[in-house]
């Protein structure tokens, strides 16, 4: 198990692959706060059910300031897919070699369906303006997450 993240830590810096193969960094990220999420991969069905929760929830997050980024091991052509397919309105970072799921601690052992497999924990990162983590979530349910975030951030539902 990795070290895991805590809030007013400075998140781990990375320089990754969107979805339309442009870099992004964290540093392109200051002065806005950010809301990063790690899941295990494009197009199932966790998955899309929590990326739609987060697209139809955009409006609400933005108006309240933050940005929305996904980060999975899908590469690029894959995630841009996941976007068309689902019409998501947000960024969606590639990290294959899961180095930056490790540099977050969202990467490690976790049950599936009664077995111990390692993998992505579904997880959630709240930065603020200058890239220090405000808020961490371990382990977080597909369904139903993003309503929840929206209340811990005090954005009405």
């Amino acid at each position: 198990m990795t070290q895991r993240l805590e809030s007013g830590t400075p998140a781990p810096d990375f320089a990754l692959l969107d979805q339309d193969g442009s870099t992004v960094r964290l540093a392109d990220l200051r002065g806005q706060k950010t809301i990063l999420y790690f899941y295990p991969a494009a197009m199932t069905p966790g998955c899309t059910t929590q990326a739609c929760d987060f697209r139809d929830s955009i409006s609400s997050l933005q108006g309240a300031g933050y940005r929305v980024i996904g980060i999975s091991r899908d590469e690029p052509a894959k995630l841009a897919e996941f976007r068309d397919r689902d019409g998501l309105t947000f960024t969606l970072l590639s990290d294959p070699d899961h180095a930056v799921h490790t540099a977050y601690g969202v990467w490690g052992e976790k049950m599936n369906y009664g077995k111990v497999v390692e993998g992505v924990i579904r997880s959630t990162f709240v930065l603020d303006e200058e890239g220090v983590v405000t808020l961490a979530q371990y382990n977080v349910k597909a369904t139903g997450h993003v309503a929840r975030l929206r209340k811990q951030l005090g954005i009405d539902a």
